[in-house]
């Protein structure tokens, strides 16, 4: 967007009528601002500097009688300029550092509890994606047997990050092999990116000696499927009901949409690693979300660390989300999780 400059005048007056409009969700006249808000300036002073706004394409009227709402333009001047961080409370602290005390530090776990607590204290959807285990380093590898000719393969990165996926066997598997196999893979292919062996796999055991050769091939033959996490099991979501809530979505072919957008993993992958490069808290507002959805939405989200690896978490809500205080949420908990899983 390009720049726009503003006067004291029309500061004062866009950054009240958006903190009115999230407060309430309705369209704000100047009466109302000069009743809720020490202005210091007269209703027509601020009808004319609405329009001023209005001119610069900051805010809009629905109906020529109604007072205005906040454009994306509008949310994206206030969010980069007029935004005042809202401190979390004590006990918000709290709830949120008790969600992620854990003994359990299994990467799912741990991103269920974080987008559960997102969603509980912000009061909208709470959304962590998984790190991309692909850069990650291996460094061991397990096979364990968990039922009949099927298999348990464990494998950890660098970082302490652990992922398992069950693949089947067309033979019975001594469980004596299984441990040996483990082993010769471990030797073979720590200290490689995961992307890497993938790619690899074939060369990188090749002439291998050692271990079933069976497994090796079955090792081989899933190895995409091994080394690939589904789009489901990266992304961990709550508080879908909470969306639903909100004005904005008050009509039935609204609530599919959302839904709809909500269900679609993908989707939500795309839109929260829109800001993945940069560090910090990153506001995504309406329109800059390059969706084919007309949807009011915006997305705040912060990349988290796990080891030298990379997630993102935060809260995708109404584009008349309270940004100060979810902005506080997402930068407090993002830091945290770092915290808990450096551990």
């Amino acid at each position: 967007m390009r720049n726009i400059e503003l006067t004291n005048r029309e500061r004062q007056v866009l950054q009240a009528l958006i903190d009115h409009y999230i407060k309430t969700a309705k369209p704000v006249g100047s009466r109302t601002l000069e009743t809720h808000y020490k202005l210091g300036i007269s209703a027509a002073t601020i009808r004319n500097t609405m329009a001023d706004l209005e001119e610069k394409g900051l805010i809009t009227n629905l109906h020529q009688s109604s007072g205005r709402i906040p454009t994306d333009n509008g949310y994206r001047v206030y969010v980069d300029n007029l935004l005042k961080p809202q401190s979390l409370s004590k006990t918000e602290r709290r709830k949120i550092e008790s969600a992620l005390k854990s003994e359990d530090l299994a990467l799912g776990p741990v991103l269920e509890k974080t987008s559960r607590i997102l969603a509980y204290i912000s009061h909208q959807l709470g959304v962590t994606i998984a790190p991309r285990f692909e850069s990650g380093i291996l460094t061991r590898i397990t096979m364990v047997p968990v039922a009949e000719r099927k298999v348990l393969i464990v494998y950890t990165v660098k970082s302490g990050l652990i992922r398992s996926i069950v693949i089947e066997a067309e033979v019975d598997l001594a469980p004596e092999m299984l441990e040996k196999t483990s082993s010769v893979l471990t030797e073979r292919l720590a200290g490689s990116a995961l992307g890497d062996i993938k790619s690899t796999i074939r060369e990188r055991l090749n002439g291998v000696s050692g271990g079933d050769l069976v497994l090796l091939d079955l090792f081989i033959d899933s190895c995409d499927e091994i080394f690939t996490e589904p789009i489901i099991d990266k992304v961990h979501l709550d508080g879908a009901a909470n969306l639903v809530r909100n004005p904005e979505f008050n009509n039935a072919d609204r609530v599919s949409r959302l839904i709809g957008m909500v269900e679609d993993r993908t989707f939500l992958a795309n839109i929260f690693s829109c800001g993945e490069v940069n560090e910090g808290t990153n506001i995504t507002i309406g329109s800059e979300l390059l969706t084919d959805s007309a949807e009011p939405i915006s997305v705040v989200a912060s990349p988290y660390n796990a080891g030298k690896l990379r997630g993102i978490l935060g809260v995708m809500g109404p584009t008349r989300m309270p940004y100060s205080k979810i902005v506080s949420i997402v930068d407090y908990t993002a830091k945290l999780l770092s915290k808990v899983l450096s551990k």
